[in-house]
């Protein structure tokens, strides 16, 4: 089966990740604990920012993605004012100015030599281990925060969620679960990560 025929089956629009029971877990979470000024980062198709900006109590919502076309479907989709911005993780964004920051990343370990390169494989593939992604974020996430801020993560057991845990304790951050549920191959966690420095 070729990749496109793999996509179609799946129902996949091969350029922008589309919503899944981790785009709604990442939802829950983020009306659960989400507050003031809210960053979406991997927005993908814009699903969770556009639900959050429409049913939740945050301030103002924006949305970011590394892939143009996610970031031209967020902003075709928005029935409501979002600030949608291309950006690597969370790079062109000031220090301090977000509440509550969320993130579905790729987190799928996958074989890196046989990784198809196009835009959904940049929204699925976490490398061989499935933290390529989480780790970099944490590096940088912080930066962003206000001091009260928080972070919304989803967690996948196939990232080995304990690592993923003590690589968040050695960034300062300290780690509360807040939903998770169990797949017959996986298990997702939404973790709120406080800054404890």
């Amino acid at each position: 089966m070729t990749r496109e025929e793999l996509a179609d089956s799946r129902g996949i629009n091969r350029t922008v990740y589309q919503p899944a029971e981790d785009s709604r877990l990442l939802f829950e979470a983020v009306k659960k604990a989400g507050y003031g000024q809210l960053l979406e980062v991997g927005t993908g198709s814009g699903w969770v920012a556009r639900r959050a900006a429409l049913v939740t109590d945050v301030d103002a919502v924006y949305a970011s993605d590394i892939n143009p076309h996610a970031c031209q479907v967020t902003k075709a989709q928005s029935e409501v004012d979002i600030g949608v911005v291309q950006s690597n993780l969370t790079s062109c964004f000031l220090e301090g100015v977000f509440d509550t920051v969320a993130f579905n990343p790729p987190y799928l370990p996958t074989d890196e030599s046989a990784e198809w390169d196009d835009w959904m494989e940049q929204a699925l593939s976490g490398g061989e281990t499935g933290r390529k992604v989480i780790e970099p974020f944490l590096n940088v996430v912080g930066r962003v925060l206000n001091s009260e801020g928080i972070v919304l993560l989803v967690v996948s057991s196939l990232t080995n969620y304990e690592k993923v845990m003590n690589y968040a304790e050695t960034r300062g951050f300290d780690h509360t679960k807040l939903i998770e549920e169990s797949y017959p191959f996986e298990t997702l966690t939404v973790v709120q990560l406080n800054n404890n420095s």
